[in-house]
């Protein structure tokens, strides 16, 4: 009776095997992996152009002290390198503006005005890199003219080294194309000196870029 039994079993794991090979076989379906998207990088250089709008509030000295308040628009082009460090984008910018930023006002029985006609910045930047989204801070040189005329009397004009400091947002557009929006404040001290008086240059200024990376 044992041996009955044992050949039973015997006989059906061989069937049980037999019939386990005859089965198909099934495919097992591997997913490709997910795409992750490469993070931006805003490392190399660029050149644009930039064109924008300042206004300024100038102080003319004795003997034809007055408040001149001055307005006008800019437009140059720019140079700029960027380095990025994980999030942090360490960057140098150049510009170089034309501007006709002007305005006058009475003083005493005359007239004065003051006038800039080139404004040239470098500076550097401090941006935190959002993937294709970038605030920066930025500060540095600025060089520019102060004009001044007084009516009837003469005029006078002088270039002046100064600062500048401010802040902006850049965006990454399609292929190699960003584009910026920034506020700068640039102080140009004193000149432009006319008949034992000068006027000083303190302009603020709004203005949008575009920008060609390589």
């Amino acid at each position: 009776m044992k041996r009955v039994l044992l050949s039973g079993v015997a006989l059906a794991a061989l069937t049980g095997s037999a019939f386990a090979a005859d089965l198909p076989r099934r495919e097992v379906v591997t997913k490709a992996p997910a795409y992750i998207a490469t993070a931006y990088n805003w490392t190399g250089p660029y050149v644009g152009i930039n064109a924008g709008g300042a206004w300024s509030r100038s102080n003319f000295g004795a003997p034809f002290a007055s408040d001149t308040n001055a307005s006008g628009a800019l437009v140059g082009g720019t140079l700029g390198y960027n380095w990025q460090v994980g999030q942090m984008v360490y960057g140098l910018e150049g510009d170089l503006d034309w501007s006709n930023l002007r305005g006058s006002a009475a003083c005493g029985l005359t007239t004065c005005e003051v006038r800039n006609s080139w404004l040239g910045t470098v500076r550097g930047r401090l941006g935190f890199a959002v993937d294709r989204f970038m605030p920066y801070i930025t500060g540095g040189l600025a060089v520019g003219d102060i004009r001044t005329n007084v009516a009837g009397v003469g005029s006078g004009s002088t270039t002046k080294a100064g600062w500048t400091l401010g802040a902006g947002v850049e965006f990454a557009m399609a292929a190699p194309w960003t584009v910026k929006l920034e506020y700068l404040y640039a102080d140009l001290g004193r000149g432009g000196g006319v008949a034992g008086t000068d006027a000083s240059l303190r302009a603020n200024i709004l203005r949008a870029g575009l920008n060609y990376r390589f």
